[in-house]
Formats: structure tokens, sequence, C-alpha cells
């Protein structure tokens, strides 16, 4: 099992453990910017469409109603997504401003 959290190199008073190096706790943290990076841009790039979508249907640039109405829900739903992975990510963070230290 692996330590996701960094809590394995903590010793009982809450320092680091000596044979634990600083670059490794600092990983993780890049991993979740380029992961939350990678996915703003990819519901960006959704939402982008089907804008262009909409309005090429409204101009009469293109006639299939079924491609506009899936690329917004598509946008949407990513959307979504995005504000509930925002919403858990704040929760954890009022979580961890409530601990005592």
């Amino acid at each position: 099992m692996t330590d996701r959290i960094g809590l394995a190199g903590l010793s009982r008073n809450g320092g680091m453990l000596p044979n634990r190096p600083r670059a490794q706790a600092d990983a993780g943290g890049a991993d979740f910017k380029a992961a939350l990076m990678k996915n703003l841009s990819e519901v960006n790039a959704l939402q982008q469409d089907a804008s262009k979508a909409t309005e090429d249907l409204f101009a009469g640039r293109r006639n299939d109603l079924e491609s506009v109405v899936l690329a917004t829900e598509k946008a949407d739903t990513a959307f979504k997504m995005l504000q509930q992975m925002r919403n858990q990510v704040m929760q954890a963070y009022d979580e961890i401003k409530q601990m005592r230290v």
C-alpha cells in the first residue's frame, strides 16, 4: 500500500522523519497541479466547442441539432464534475483548517 497523502513519513510529534526526502513530499503537489490544470483545459475546450456549435447552429452553418445538444451536455457535465471536485477540495481544506495542532 502506498502513502498517497504523506502520513507515513511523520513522527509521533508531527515532525518529518529524517529518512524521508523532502522532494518526495513535494512530488504529490506537482502531480495534483498538473492533473487539475489538465482538467481545467479540457473543460474549457468542451465549453468552447459547445459555444461554437451553438453559434454555428444559429448562424445556419450547421443543421444537426443533436450534435449541438450533445456538445452542450458534455460541456455541462464536465463543468458540474469540476465544480464537485472544487467543492470536495474546499471541504477538505476547511476540515484541515479546523484541526488542532
